[in-house]
């Protein structure tokens, strides 16, 4: 049965849920939460300002001393719990983040929703793995480290993933002994907020709270709190410039995952011995196409070697001229719809450009002005060079660019040739073209002969202008949700 509205987890408009309980907003504000495959509205929720921020980081202030004194053990087990939770939820779960995000659910959202799931376990298993060192200092002195949360987590979540980033921050802030107010995008704050009703009652009150809002207001607001430790931001580099320098002000600790433009290179041994269907497929994957492009990571410029171009592109043509366009509800769908007006815009002017410039289009074009919902064209462009706007911007629609290379030398400098870093992905069979090739891309996660995401345990961030920092990690978690303390003990003071 498609869904066409959502209630939401308590009696009367709702959309923070601080120290344990629902809130209306204070002035009684509101958004329109939208359907992007259908036009529609699907609810309202509140429209948080700085008064539910303040409200949020008091309560998580409040709560965070008890929260650190928690064995880690115990704090693991209260994120499995949750994650136990979000799979039994996951089917409905996965309808809403497809009928707020556009994301299709047979494509998407189910994955993300199980995705989602995978992470809290994971760090509600690992996190008893914060553990110190003992330095050797000679006799009688005892020397040694400790993993100490910063305190009050602040983070900011997109629309694109809303769940498995929700998911990652709230991880990360809580495994570690932080607690946590998040401030999903205000496009997309459905999923989180069930998420937070399966929560209540698992953490103590304080220690996760959500305000829904603008980014311009509570999310502001809370990237400048006073009261705010740390902040995590997932989004735009331009959004995260302003993130930037809102924390430098009273040095907050700061992790940013931001923007891509992310190269795709393929060799010739990539589509020999019988592999060209299985790396053609691997390379639309890379371009989330299904995502309608909207990732981070999506490897938009594709790098052919000359000698393949003729062989390789048909190929990649067919796989993403084959993906059905369609409601995201629709299970039947292989590609849903842009979040919003706005973005569809972007991505109709980008592609119009290109074309008035003379690109040569191998699949879609520019997109309808006014559909039924904002469904986009997977689209494949050549005839362009690393110059053009296109290729050097990040679009963030399911928009490749397709460009030759001769030598691997000219592929590293035309991969290199952005003030991105995030993600790479390379093709190729060659052991030590592999080893040369991984040191010299500047991007912080790659992947060779895979297009897929993220998986928990990998260590995920960017380089360059693409963020600080990583996550998905045990380890990324430890660098950016705790400091290092060192204890020095004279054990032979007395004597």
């Amino acid at each position: 049965m498609p869904l066409l509205d959502y209630t939401l987890p308590t009696d009367g408009l709702a959309g923070s849920y601080i120290n344990g309980a629902w809130h209306r907003p204070a002035d009684g504000r509101t958004l329109n939460i939208e359907n992007p495959s259908r036009r529609s509205t699907i609810c309202q929720v509140g429209r948080g300002t700085g008064i539910e921020i303040d409200l949020a980081v008091a309560a998580a202030k409040a709560a965070q001393p008890a929260w650190r004194a928690l064995a880690a053990s115990e704090r693991g087990a209260r994120l499995l719990e949750l994650g136990r939770r979000l799979e039994a939820n996951a089917e409905e779960i996965a309808r809403l983040l497809a009928a707020e995000t556009g994301n299709a659910i047979r494509t998407q959202s189910r994955g993300e929703a199980l995705g989602a799931a995978g992470v809290l376990k994971y760090y509600g298993g690992v996190a008893v793995e914060q553990k110190g060192e003992t330095l050797p200092l000679g006799p009688g002195l005892f020397s040694y480290t400790t993993r100490e949360p910063h305190g009050v987590v602040g983070s900011i979540i997109p629309w694109n993933s809303p769940l498995q980033l929700g998911a990652v921050k709230i991880s990360m802030a809580l495994a570690t002994g932080n607690c946590l107010v998040l401030k999903p995008a205000e496009d997309a704050p459905l999923a989180i907020l069930k998420l937070a009703e399966l929560a209540h009652g698992l953490f103590p009150p304080g220690v996760f709270n959500v305000v829904t809002g603008l980014g311009e207001e509570a999310g502001a607001c809370l990237a400048a709190h006073a009261g705010v430790d740390k902040v995590s931001f997932t989004g735009s580099s331009e959004v995260g410039r302003l993130v930037g320098h809102a924390t430098a002000d009273r040095i907050a600790k700061l992790t940013l995952e931001l923007g891509g433009k992310s190269p795709t290179i393929v060799f010739p041994d990539a589509v020999e011995n019988g592999r060209l269907d299985a790396t053609a497929q691997q390379v639309a994957n890379a371009m989330r196409f299904a995502r309608q492009g909207q990732s981070c990571t999506a490897g938009s410029r594709l790098f052919v070697h000359e000698n393949i171009w003729d062989v390789l592109m048909p190929e990649v043509v067919r796989k993403a001229a084959a993906l059905k366009v369609g409601d995201a509800l629709d299970d039947e769908a292989d590609v849903g719809a842009i979040i919003n007006a706005e973005r569809y815009e972007e991505v109709r002017r980008y592609v119009a450009e290109a074309e008035a410039q003379g690109a040569r289009f191998l699949l879609g074009g520019t997109p309808a002005a006014d559909p039924a919902g904002f469904h986009p064209l997977p689209t494949i462009v050549a005839g362009v060079d690393n110059g053009w706007r296109i290729v050097r911007e990040e679009v963030f629609g399911p928009v490749m660019v397709a460009i030759p290379f001769k030598s691997e030398a000219e592929a590293i400098a035309m991969a290199n040739d952005t003030h991105y870093g995030l993600a790479a992905f390379l093709f190729t069979h060659d052991a030590s073209r592999i080893m040369r090739m991984t040191r010299a891309l500047d991007a912080g996660w790659i992947q060779v002969n895979q297009g897929g995401g993220q998986i928990p345990g990998m260590s995920y961030g960017g380089t360059k202008q693409s963020g600080i920092g990583s996550e998905y990690s045990i380890e990324g978690a430890l660098e950016a949700y705790t400091y290092r303390k060192n204890v020095t003990v004279n054990v032979e003071a007395d004597q």
